[in-house]
């Protein structure tokens, strides 16, 4: 499995992002899914899961303002950000489940 992650990039506080990342191969559709996000100095964290069935989670942070989701037939999984925050500065990946996948990190920087 091979993940290719896109869509990041810099924006201004109370701006919005949409990450896409496609996956190959054709057991996509039965991983759950999983976008997650390390900021200078810290941990990588969890913040927002997919299962194969469509049900989501959200870390309380991103609560509200983050939306998952996915696309079985293109393969693909969204990460759709609005009303960002500095905060949410970080490099972000998706994760595939199955095997352990990780896509290649994709930089959001929120700043005025």
């Amino acid at each position: 499995v091979q993940l290719q992650a896109s869509g990041g990039g810099s924006v201004q506080p109370g701006g919005s992002l949409r990450f896409s990342c496609v996956a190959s191969g054709s057991i996509f559709t039965i991983s759950a899914m999983g976008w997650y996000r390390q900021a200078p100095g810290k941990q990588r964290d969890l913040v927002a899961p997919i299962t194969s069935g469509g049900s989501t989670n959200y870390a309380d942070s991103v609560k509200g303002r983050f939306t998952i989701s996915r696309d079985n037939a293109k393969n693909t999984v969204y990460l759709q950000m609005n009303k960002l925050k500095p905060e949410d500065t970080a490099v972000y990946y998706c994760r595939f489940y199955n095997g352990d996948y990780w896509g290649q990190g994709t930089q959001v920087t929120v700043s005025s």
